[in-house]
């Protein structure tokens, strides 16, 4: 069973930066893709990014140019850095582990618990 774990949440206003991680705490990222999704209080899951194990990424149309996703695997780290901040980016943010990136999050097997992301002034 792999535990995923993310930080890098906070309050920030609007225009603002933060950097999301996503570890496995005794475990590899290595041999698995990692998305990111979020969830807004009243609306479904979204799906944000995506980083494949050789590093292919892929992002929702609509955060392209704001958010970026990368790994580390020395670090056994993913992160999501989000930039350009509007309050309807305000949710909470999950990394999510699979084989491959799809894109149904159906198909993620791991989750972790989250970390809260707001943006207002």
């Amino acid at each position: 069973q792999l535990q995923l774990v993310e930080s890098g949440g906070g309050l920030v206003q609007p225009g603002g930066s933060l950097r999301l991680s996503c570890v496995a705490p005794g475990a590899t990222l290595d041999g698995y893709a990692i998305g990111w999704f979020r969830q807004a209080p009243g609306k479904e899951r979204e799906g944000i990014s995506c980083i494949s194990n050789s590093g292919s990424t892929n992002y929702a149309d609509s955060l392209k140019g704001r958010f970026t996703i990368s790994r580390d695997n020395a670090k056994n780290t993913v992160l999501l850095q989000m930039n350009s901040l509007r309050p309807e980016d305000t949710a909470i943010y999950y990394c999510a582990a699979a084989w491959k990136c799809f894109s149904n999050s159906y198909y993620f097997s791991y989750w972790g618990q989250g970390t809260q992301v707001t943006v207002s002034s």
